[in-house]
Order: structure tokens, then sequence, then C-alpha cells
């Protein structure tokens, strides 16, 4: 398993997304998801305060509350490598050194935990000095409450701004970037963010690394699944670039005798600086589409083949 960054967190190459836990999935399946991630060697779980208050009817925290359950059922805290994030839940926005408090105290109740290992700036807060931000993080992080910091929707110029404030007041660095990254949506990560994230070492873990379920070969032109009101994220993709991109996922996919997922988190896993890219799944069948990833290493051309459509 690869470490993160300069970190001592040896991480599995599939990093579970938590944001369907008590949202999309319930407690029930949720276990039978984490249970089976777990079987399969799984130690990488992503979540956040967030979640889901995105969804009608929820408020937020719904899915570290699930983890943590899940975490004291198994008795398996220290197998597991936790990380969740703050700053963009309405109820605990912001980075102002109080709110990283309060959020940080609340996330640990939630999964009941004393440590989380890796703490992420969900989103950038201009109106906050990054001094003052990095300042409360460094604090966490020595009272042992954080292992490592992270850093996710931050712009290059203003990471390597924090990044620099860190070096300069001796404070705790952002060790990962979890960008917006996947086969059909490049752009907002190659370039600037990817040559910062290689010369700064940062480990990166895309979220949407499905581009929201599009990837796994579930949606497709004229089908009635893409025509359903609940797939207009994933629609959105099925254009003719969108379906050259399947097509290329559909030839390897094939050859190989995986699934589509895999094949696309594969594709994600080998780019520079990739350790573990965020994929979640409701159920088990999900989740069987997407571990054959940790143990598919595509060639070169198999790569190329990919990339070459997704441009």
């Amino acid at each position: 398993m690869p470490l993160l960054g300069s970190t001592d967190l040896d991480v599995f190459p599939i990093c579970l997304g938590g944001n369907v836990f008590g949202w999309t999935a319930d407690r029930d399946e949720s276990f039978s998801v984490l249970d089976a991630y777990a079987a399969a060697g799984g130690n990488f779980i992503d979540t956040a305060d967030a979640y889901s208050a995105f969804a009608p009817g929820l408020v937020g925290g719904e899915s570290e509350t699930v983890l943590g359950e899940w975490l004291r059922s198994r008795g398996n805290r220290d197998d597991m490598v936790i990380a969740t994030k703050v700053g963009l839940w309405d109820q605990r926005s912001g980075l102002s050194a109080a709110n990283i408090r309060a959020a940080a105290e609340d996330s640990l109740r939630r999964l009941g935990t004393d440590h989380i290992d890796l703490y992420y700036a969900h989103t950038d807060d201009r109106s906050t000095p990054l001094e003052e931000t990095l300042g409360t993080f460094d604090e966490l992080v020595r009272e042992g409450k954080v292992g490592h910091i992270a850093a996710s929707n931050y712009t290059a110029p203003r990471l390597a701004e924090a990044l620099s404030v860190s070096d300069r007041e001796g404070l705790v660095r952002y060790q990962a970037l979890q960008p917006h990254y996947n086969l059909v949506e490049r752009t907002d990560f190659e370039g600037e963010l990817a040559e910062l994230a290689a010369t700064e070492k940062l480990t990166v873990l895309p979220y949407y690394a499905l581009a929201r379920g599009f990837l796994t070969g579930k949606y497709r032109p004229g089908d009635e699944l893409s025509e359903s009101p609940r797939s207009e994220g994933a629609r959105a993709y099925l254009d003719e670039h969108g379906v050259k991109v399947l097509a290329a996922l559909d030839e390897i996919a094939t050859l190989r005798g995986v699934p589509m997922a895999s094949v696309a988190l594969a594709w994600l896993l080998g780019q520079d600086a990739v350790a573990a890219p965020v994929a979640s799944a409701r159920n088990t069948e999900q989740l069987a589409a997407i571990l054959p990833a940790s143990r598919l290493v595509l060639t070169e051309s198999e790569l190329n083949r990919l990339s070459d459509p997704s441009v």
C-alpha cells in the first residue's frame, strides 16, 4: 500500500467515499459496504462533517455518525485511516480558529474517536488569514487530535501561498490534495495545480473519481436510466467526447475482464502523484465494481488509449 505524502499513513489504493453513508445507503447497507471493504484489505475512508446536508431531510453529520458506529461495533479503529473535513458545512462554515476547533470536536464525537488521521480544509476561506487557519491545524496536530492535514478545492495560487505560510511560520503543512479529477473532467487539475502537487510532493486523492457514476458505464445515450431526472449530473457527460471515453473504457474492461469503473480508477492511479482515488458505493455490488482497481495496473498503451479521447 502507498504511503500518503511524507506521512506514516499506509493507505489502500482505493479510498472509500463516505458521502453515501446515512443517505442513499442506510445504516445496515453502510455497514455491509464497510465490512466488505475492510475484508478486501481496505483501510482508507473519506467523510466530512457536511455529509449529507445537501440531501433533502438531512442536516449534516450523518456520514460521520454512521462511520463512528461501525468503527465502535467492529473495534477496528486502529486499523483504519479516517479522513474528514471542515469548512463547507453551513453549521460549521469557514476556517477560522474558533470554527475549526468546534468542528473538530464535533467530528471526533460523531466518529467516536480521539484522533482524526487526515483532516481536510474542505474549501478555501479567503476571509480568514492563512496563518490563523494553519496555526489552528498546527495546534490540533500537536495535541494529538489530528494526525495530518490536507486541502480540498484550493486553487494553485492559494495552495502555494498556504504551503509558503506553513514553511515560513514553521506550521504543519498540507500533505495531500483532494481535487475534482477524473477521465472526463481533467482541466481543473491538470496544469498548474498538478505541477504544484508534483513540485511540493503532495499526494493526490481525487474526488468524483467516477464522474457521478458516468464512468461505471451505467449511463448510455438513449436508455431509460440516462433519461431519468436523478441521473442529470451523469447525463451531462453524454456528448461526443463522453461517448468516446466510454468506448475506450468498454474496450479495455472487456480485454482485462474487469468492470469499467475499475478501469477508470486504474487510469487515475496511473497518473503522477495519485495514491488513492475516492469512490463511494451504496451497496456491495457497487463496491465489487471498484475494488479490482486496487490491483489493476494499466499498460502505457492502455493509459494512452484512455487519455486520447478524454482531452
